[in-house]
């Protein structure tokens, strides 16, 4: 991978970081509404309970995404960004402009069952 190919997922993973923390911030506030926003009643309660076991989850899912973008932040100035973890060839390029955490190619993934 050449230097301004690095430069560039670099800005991806950085605006990708900038994107999901405010997508969680957001969820924070979905989940623990300040005093006397929360529901009213007791449908509306069944609602909010509802809701928040979704906002649960994306909330999980998003701050794991956040974490291996740093994580791949970190890594992208090293020779092992964009090698595959399993067979050790570059993960295409096209991939990681989708998913620039990745640490697998799509090949290895399927095999691996993840």
């Amino acid at each position: 991978m050449t230097p301004k190919e690095k430069q560039t997922f670099k800005k991806i993973i950085d605006e990708q970081i900038q994107e999901l923390s405010t997508e969680i911030a957001t969820i924070k506030k979905a989940l623990y509404p300040e005093r006397g926003e929360g529901p009213s009643d007791k449908v509306a309660h069944l609602n909010f309970k509802l809701d928040q076991s979704i906002h649960i989850q994306r909330h999980e899912e998003a701050t794991k995404r956040l974490n291996r973008l740093k994580h791949a932040y970190l890594k992208i100035d090293t020779p092992e960004y964009g090698i595959c973890k399993e067979c050790e060839e570059d993960i295409p390029l096209e991939r990681l402009k989708l998913m620039p955490e990745s640490v697998y190619c799509v090949a290895c993934m399927n095999e691996l069952g993840l």
